[in-house]
């Protein structure tokens, strides 16, 4: 019998949460962002639920090749654009746009000997200070595009460094005064930007970590009320219990000591499965439907829980250790880090499980041909 370890996905909650996007961003186009493998989740595996997306954005070439494979004729943008001459050409082949963000790729596409234009989106460093031109050399880079013969339609990017805590208006302004008069659709809005910031909405957003329910913010209070659904629930179960008495300890390290008798479930899932290590005593998690809380210092292969809230549970009992029950970010919080790194860093050891979507499969053969 395998480990009881398991990691669920639940692709009708995907186009739940682009439905919602959709509608708080109301008159602009979306780029679903799938970059790192949908997050976690697997591209291939919430692909049916990305059918009323107007385009799919991510990173990875071979990511970008594997979207048309399976089937999606509208718009793919590479974030990062393009790093070689090979890459060029397989832009070209697969119809993607791609990001310029310096004049190097700039180059790469004036050298590239092709049949038909490439589309690209022109990124601003408009104050992230990652990627992209700065604000006072902006323009001159976009007329050295459209004078590229081998460049077509030219789009207008930037990226908001904390749309998150609300301070966008600086980088609005910078973005909008330099790109004063130039013609092209604009991309400015993540997640954040989607469901905090309408002025930043423009032609086409791009969410990502709403998508998976999870929040820009990492903290999960900050999208209560929005109706988000989480698209990922990591499952186990207890497969030991031991008893301790008062100043009795757990785990490695003693951290944590009883104060009073006390039953402690032990869960089929460590740090070498991608929950946190650093996940302390207090960590909410939830044991037959009751949430209680992580107790001692999670090991590779298995962590402890506290069973006072929950007394008939025992060896068996069903563990969600994150999900619709327990928000992936109130995990992560409690760790120090966000919920978008534990969504990508679920092992691969760990089994799959995936909804059945026969909705959503049905629209994806007909939308994504649109």
């Amino acid at each position: 019998m395998p480990r009881p370890i398991s990691v669920r996905i639940h692709p009708e909650a995907v186009r739940h949460n682009l439905q919602t996007a959709q509608q708080s961003a109301s008159g602009a186009r979306v780029w679903a962002v799938v970059k790192a493998n949908a997050y976690g989740h697997g591209i291939e595996r919430i692909y049916p639920a990305l059918a009323g997306a107007d385009g799919i954005a991510l990173l990875d070439l071979d990511e970008a090749v594997r979207v048309r494979q399976l089937g999606w004729t509208k718009p793919i943008l590479l974030l990062e654009g393009v790093f070689d001459s090979t890459d060029v050409a397989t832009a070209v082949a697969h119809r993607l746009t791609v990001s310029v963000h310096d004049d190097e790729q700039l180059a790469l596409l004036a050298a590239a000997r092709t049949q038909q234009p490439i589309d690209i989106n022109l990124k601003m460093n408009s104050g992230m200070n990652r990627l992209g031109y700065r604000p006072d050399v902006f323009r001159a880079a976009w007329e050295r595009a459209r004078a590229t013969p081998t460049i077509g339609t030219i789009g207008l990017m930037t990226h908001f460094a904390n749309a998150d805590d609300g301070a966008i208006d600086w980088q609005l302004d910078r973005f909008d005064a330099a790109t004063q008069g130039i013609p092209g659709e604009r991309s400015l809005s993540n997640s954040a930007a989607v469901l905090w910031h309408p002025n930043a909405h423009r032609d086409w957003v791009r969410p990502g970590t709403i998508l998976y329910g999870a929040s820009p913010t990492g903290a999960a209070r900050h999208i209560e009320g929005i109706g988000l659904r989480a698209a990922m629930t990591l499952a186990s179960r207890i497969i030991g219990v031991q008893t301790l008495a008062p100043q009795e300890t757990v785990g490695y390290g003693r951290t944590y000591e009883a104060e009073r008798p006390m039953r402690i479930g032990v869960v089929a899932c460590g740090y070498a499965d991608g929950y946190p290590r650093h996940a302390p005593t207090g960590t909410p998690i939830v044991v037959d439907g009751i949430r209680t809380r992580v107790v001692g210092r999670v090991s590779m292969d298995m962590l402890t829980v506290d069973l006072t809230p929950c007394p008939d549970a025992g060896i068996g009992s069903k563990v969600e250790l994150w999900g619709e029950n327990v928000k992936v970010d109130e995990v992560a919080e409690a760790a120090g880090t966000i919920g978008y790194e534990l969504m990508c860093a679920v092992a691969r050891r760990v089994p799959v499980d995936i909804d059945t979507l026969k909705a959503a499969q049905h629209e994806a053969a007909e939308s994504a041909t649109v």
